[in-house]
């Protein structure tokens, strides 16, 4: 590891960035420098200009990506390097809202059956049976399955709180058979070094295989189990502050926007075209 990268991570941990946040922000400038092929100390304001431009006119990422980098950039020379005149900035663009996909209960059924492995198949049990982001769940440890409570205690979710979310009996049985299996001693899921996580990205290809071996073809990674957690909980009457409290979330907005994809609250209202069609109307169907 470079002197440069060292101290950049180190100012990132003094001010409580996130694991996540930290390596976003180092691969952020681990990729300017790799497009000039030069250190990033000794790369130009101009240059670096030159490459977010690149970064959304010519590998057409996203405003919010490219702000990301912009962000990362512009830690990297005003507060690690102390430079001053590296003040990047991205004006402002209205974020795109799209709605997440949900899966059906049969389609999760087929999902959670397709990994013939005991151990990817509890983990995508366990991400959506308790509404965990990959980082929540990838860090799970074996004594924060709270069989006693029916809870399970997730540590430092973002925003760096500690919360509780429900332990549904049937994870609980197939947690059980998963231990006796497995034997886990920290981790719940353990990495290739039982010692440590399994990574945040491995979570993610397990879900994708299973998505494809279960003849999914929806778009949207692991996440969509977070989303599906929410969503089947709001179309079975759990009220949204409960919902809210089991994410971790700190705005009740952020929850509220499950209302639009809740097939149960959509069926329950009337096309005005079937208004049409109240007796004595002349409208033809």
């Amino acid at each position: 590891m470079t002197i440069l990268r060292q101290k950049m991570i180190n100012a990132m941990k003094l001010r409580g960035f996130s694991e996540s946040t930290q390596e976003c922000y180092v691969n952020a400038v681990a990729g300017l420098a790799k497009y000039y092929n030069q250190s990033p100390d000794r790369i130009g304001k101009e240059q670096v200009q030159d490459y977010l431009l690149h970064l959304a006119e010519q590998r057409k990422l996203s405003w919010s990506t490219c702000n990301i980098v912009a962000s990362a950039l512009r830690f990297f020379y005003v507060q690690v390097l102390a430079d001053e005149s590296r003040k990047l900035w991205i004006p402002p663009r209205k974020r795109q809202q799209k709605l997440p996909m949900i899966l059906s209960r049969q389609e999760m059924d087929r999902l959670f059956n397709a990994p013939g492995n005991r151990k990817h198949r509890v983990l995508l049990m366990t991400a959506y049976a308790a509404g965990l982001r990959v980082s929540e769940l990838v860090h799970l440890k074996v004594e924060d399955i709270q069989s006693g409570r029916m809870m399970i205690r997730v540590r430092q979710g973002k925003g760096r709180k500690d919360r509780d979310t429900i332990l549904s009996p049937r994870l609980l049985s197939a947690l059980r058979t998963y231990w006796k299996q497995y034997r886990p001693p920290e981790w719940l899921f353990p990495g290739n070094q039982t010692d440590l996580p399994m990574q945040r990205d491995t979570a993610g290809r397990i879900y994708t295989k299973a998505k494809l071996a279960a003849g999914i073809r929806r778009e949207g990674g692991i996440h969509t189990l977070r989303h599906c957690f929410a969503t089947h909980l709001l179309e079975a009457g759990v009220d949204l502050r409960t919902i809210q409290m089991l994410m971790g979330h700190r705005s009740i907005l952020s929850t509220m926007r499950y209302m639009q994809v809740t097939s149960k609250h959509l069926q329950e209202v009337r096309s005005p075209l079937d208004l049409l069609g109240l007796p004595g109307s002349k409208t033809e169907p």
